[in-house]
């Protein structure tokens, strides 16, 4: 018996190992195989829907292009990198690659965009979209920019619809805007440095929640397109019925490259800001929020509240002696009856001297010599503008004529004093001699144009400009506005910024010291 079963035996503990050997075997590969699957879901997850990028939160390949589509978003330029392929975004279905976000009720969406090279199609698209789903045949609306430089509105009103369109008259568009109220949408289209053109498309019913974000196709199956999206903004506007001066809403603090027209946020704040003024150290800003007075340092990036002393209430007319060692501000003084006066402190903060005795008076510039100051003041229900000693004294009036006349800056050499007035109609920029002599008009067109302000290399100025639609005495909060340059002794202006904002933009000398950049503030709810 012990003979016979010890092969046995053998037999069957040889049979054993081999089972758990396989089964090891077969349990490895199933492992793996489970490995490379969940670390390739990972990566497609990763690719396509929890990448936090600026504006965005996700990015996606719509409707199954061939060719994937990628996104790169680089935090120092703030600016999008976007490939995209798919055969077209038209008819009742659509292939490309999106980048975007979920958002609710209104919104305004602004980019300068392009596409890099030639391209294979001219029909490739690149643009902002608003969407309900991302099923290849959701109810859309799009603004898009063709690549042979047709530019339309088109959309989709329900699902599996047939894609309709509505062609801008401006074709190669660059600056690419799309803005929702209720079921209307409105884009706005420019090539950089021109005013808008505008085309709407009402009762489009896409939902309250949408995907909104910016798009590449390709328009060819087997190739893939590249576009460059900069000065992304989305902007939730105030509430149709807010109430001016009483309700507010967020801030972005922004610098811009005048030349380029590249924008950079510095800040943003739920508080409502305004009117930075840049010093000649070119590092710190000076900004006012609720009454009070910040600095602002452009390395550290954050705000630090100034003392202003006894002066409460500020408002957003505060300006620095060109030599940067003084601060003029305006502020709401009890004992003027809660009306506006002027004085002046170092910059770096201190009691406030009084300059002003009579009231209301804002602040506006400042001469080179550093000897005065001149605003506007409301005397006898007529707004003019004055001058007066930096140290007070006596206010000497320099405009007369019929209309508000407001946003007086001395030029850097001291021979002139620019402001805007109405007196013609619009508000447009004008000159004058220190003195108020030879007044002349500088800008001629149907814009509402405020606040010129002088670069330091006194060639150029820049001002701000409402539509005419906005009455010609009003600089009211939260409209879409232009920062337009022009040649300092006069010529065709052109859009450096598109901007929503209006009051408290850029009230103020807001140029840096090497007469390239500008401070200024948008807003967003």
């Amino acid at each position: 018996m012990t003979k016979d079963s010890g092969p046995i035996m053998n037999v069957t503990s040889s049979t054993s190992a081999r089972e758990r050997l396989v089964t090891g075997l077969a349990r490895t590969v199933l492992l793996v195989a489970f490995l490379v699957a969940f670390l390739a879901a990972v990566t497609n997850a990763a690719e396509h829907q929890a990448l936090p990028m600026g504006e965005f939160v996700s990015h996606i390949d719509v409707g199954n292009p061939a060719q994937k589509g990628s996104v790169v978003y680089d935090s120092q330029t703030q600016s999008y990198t976007v490939s995209g392929a798919g055969t077209n975004i038209w008819f009742d279905k659509d292939e490309f690659h999106f980048v975007y976000r979920q958002m609710k009720g209104d919104f305004i969406l602004r980019t300068r965009a392009d596409f890099i090279g030639q391209g294979t199609d001219p029909h490739r698209k690149l643009g902002w979209m608003v969407r309900s789903t991302l099923d290849t045949d959701s109810p859309h609306i799009n603004a898009v920019v063709h690549g042979d430089g047709l530019t339309s509105l088109q959309l989709r009103r329900s699902t599996g619809a047939m894609t309709e369109e509505i062609r801008s008259e401006l074709t190669a568009s660059d600056v690419i805007q799309l803005e929702r109220r209720g079921d209307r949408y409105t884009m706005s289209v420019a090539r950089f440095g021109q005013l808008f053109e505008v085309s709407r498309c009402d009762e489009i019913k896409l939902g309250d929640e949408v995907l909104v974000g910016l798009f590449v196709c390709s328009h060819n199956p087997d190739v893939i397109e590249t576009a460059t999206f900069n000065n992304v903004r989305i902007t939730v506007p105030a509430a149709e019925h807010f109430a001016p001066y009483r309700d507010y809403i967020g801030s972005r603090l922004e610098t811009l490259d005048v030349d380029s027209g590249d924008r950079r946020v510095l800040f943003r704040t739920t508080d409502a800001i305004e009117a930075p003024n840049w010093m000649p150290n070119s590092d710190t800003l000076i900004y006012n929020s609720g009454g009070k007075l910040f600095q602002f340092s452009l390395s550290e990036r954050k705000p630090l509240l100034l003392n202003i002393g006894t002066a409460e209430r500020c408002n957003n007319d505060h300006v620095l002696s060109f030599d940067g060692q003084r601060l003029g501000i305006s502020y709401h003084a009890a004992d003027a009856g809660g009306d506006s006066v002027i004085s002046t402190l170092p910059s770096t903060g201190g009691e406030p001297e009084r300059v002003t005795m009579k009231s209301p008076s804002y602040l506006h510039g400042w001469s080179p010599d550093g000897k005065h100051l001149t605003f506007t003041g409301q005397r006898n229900d007529q707004f003019d503008i004055y001058r007066i000693p930096v140290d007070g004294g006596e206010e000497v009036r320099l405009t007369t004529a019929e209309g508000l006349d407001d946003g007086s800056e001395y030029s850097p050499d001291g021979q002139y004093i620019y402001f805007n007035s109405s007196r013609t109609g619009t508000m447009q920029i004008w000159r004058m001699k220190p003195d108020g002599t030879q007044q002349v008009q500088i800008t001629h067109d149907e814009l509402n144009d405020w606040f010129p302000h002088l670069s330091p290399d006194g060639k150029r100025m820049v001002f701000l400009s409402f539509s005419k639609d906005i009455p010609s005495e009003e600089h009211p909060f939260y409209k879409t506005v232009y920062l337009r340059s022009m040649p300092i002794g006069g010529g065709e202006p052109h859009v450096v910024a598109y901007v929503y904002g209006g009051q408290g933009t850029n009230n103020v000398p807001s140029w840096s010291a090497d007469s390239q950049h500008l401070a200024f503030v948008s807003h967003t709810d």
